[in-house]
């Protein structure tokens, strides 16, 4: 079986060091580079063209942010994970509006990380109900305005339903059990916005829930016309 090849971006040496150490035991992943600046991060991904990246936001220099643009822009083939303090870190938003395919927090377990490797390696959205939960209620109200509604021309009632439950962290099971239908139906819903909708993974329909107003920062559904 052929490993995740994996870039580290984070300006500590020790936080770089304990996850190359684990990934190391690992038998489907693999470093493939390390760095410790933004600039450094574009320059690697370009170069080595990981399957994901792993990165800090708060670096001196070019952040996380802007190296995550430019990555995602420049190669198109990596994904990335931002790493960071949830806690205090402003700027996890604005990493998912930049391409970021999810967010892992750094007082997660070494194998929660691991696990969130896999998933984005996977082609999937790292979007944990608890933590995404969280992240809205911190980040919602601080978003650019809100784009046009028509962005959500073309989506169904059935549909809108679906964002918004995908919008408020609800896995495929929890909509499925919420709404009565099959897992089937919901994946292909699911399929189906992001289609519409031009989003890259699960983390961006809730970010389309939000800037659009379907969904509001206290939980509210917005309007629908």
């Amino acid at each position: 079986m052929t490993s995740v090849r994996v870039l580290l971006v984070d300006d500590q040496p020790l936080v770089r060091a304990s996850l190359r150490v684990v990934i190391a035991d690992t038998d489907d992943l693999e470093v493939v580079g390390e760095a410790g600046s933004g600039a450094e991060a574009v320059r690697l991904a370009r170069e080595l063209r990981p399957d994901v990246v792993v990165m800090d936001i708060r670096m001196p220099g070019m952040d996380g942010i802007e190296a995550t643009r430019h990555i995602l822009t420049g190669s198109g083939a990596s994904r990335v994970v931002v790493l960071t303090t949830f806690d205090d870190d402003e700027f996890v938003y604005g990493s998912l509006r930049a391409g970021a395919s999810g967010f892992l927090v750094k007082n997660m377990s070494l194998e929660e990380i691991l696990g969130g490797i896999r998933v984005v390696a996977a082609g999937d959205a790292l979007i944990a109900p608890s933590v995404t939960r969280r992240l809205i209620k911190e980040f919602a109200g601080r978003t650019e305005p809100a784009r046009p509604r028509r962005q959500l021309d073309g989506v169904t009632d059935r549909e809108r339903e679906v964002l918004t439950l995908i919008a408020r962290g609800l896995s495929n099971a929890e909509i499925a059990e919420s709404l009565i239908i099959g897992m089937g139906t919901v994946k292909g819903y699911v399929t189906r916005l992001l289609v519409k909708l031009g989003a890259r993974d699960r983390v961006h329909l809730v970010i389309i829930a939000y800037e659009t107003g379907l969904v509001t920062q206290s939980g509210a559904t917005g309007p629908t016309g």
